[in-house]
């Protein structure tokens, strides 16, 4: 593989990436330990990566007291509730491995609005990364999804957040009807060393034509361009655009 080239690897089945995905994840944080002392990954919501976590909670031999998970987004919910990435990770992966309590990194849902929130976890990434004003936190590994429409993360297609270049963090404001959210920003997304798109199911194969065309430049997936890390689409064959 060469840094700052996107790949996309076609898989038979989802159990063949979740195999592929541990192997890297198992090289990446070995790699980052020796290095630096610690393993930092930012982790997806969404339904495609469950069987990953699923999958990865079941390895034995993980150095999870040396790993940190943060969260790419969220929604403004508590966390007990059926909608909360960190809920989804707790039941799938941090609360069946033995990864200390410190470790975790949830997005601050407590707090009273979405901007709120956004700017305490901005804050919590400056202090982890030890990062000057301007400088963006660089994550070991970003596992990342692709919505039907083109989106990742909590950035949606015509947003702000897609324009954001100073900020870490940045609340998405959807109106009542639905869940405010909290994401990271494509600034560091595209700091990354490694960003793995997770990718599933038939009704994903028109996006991932689009993307893999490199013609519709408005999606938000489309936008995620590592400065200098790798940026790879695992897709079972049903994705395959």
């Amino acid at each position: 593989m060469n840094p700052g080239k996107t790949e996309y690897l076609v898989f038979e089945k989802t159990g063949d990436i979740w195999q592929f995905v541990e192997k890297k994840w198992k090289a990446i944080s070995s790699s980052a330990i020796e290095k630096k002392g610690y393993f930092a990954v930012a982790l997806s919501g969404g339904k495609t990566p469950i069987g990953f976590y699923e999958h990865l909670s079941m390895v034995r031999g993980l150095p999870w007291d040396k790993t940190h998970i943060f969260l790419v987004d969220e929604r403004l919910v508590s966390p007990n509730s059926p909608e909360s990435n960190y809920g989804m990770l707790r039941r799938t992966l941090t609360g069946m491995v033995p990864i200390p309590a410190a470790n975790v990194h949830p997005v601050p849902t407590g707090e009273a609005s979405a901007p709120a929130a956004a700017e305490k976890y901005e804050k919590k990434l400056k202090f982890f990364f030890g990062l000057p004003e301007g400088v963006c936190p660089a994550f070991d590994l970003i596992l990342l999804g692709v919505g039907e429409d083109g989106h990742t993360a909590s950035l949606f297609a015509g947003a702000e957040a897609l324009k954001e270049r100073e900020r870490l963090v940045v609340p998405v404001l959807l109106g009542a009807a639905l869940h405010d959210r909290i994401t990271l920003t494509l600034p560091v997304i595209n700091h990354a060393q490694n960003i793995f798109f997770l990718v599933s199911g038939k009704r994903k194969k028109v996006v991932m034509r689009k993307l893999r065309q490199g013609h519709d430049k408005t999606l938000p997936a489309a936008m995620v361009e590592p400065e200098r890390g790798t940026l790879m689409f695992l897709m079972d064959r049903e994705a395959r655009g």
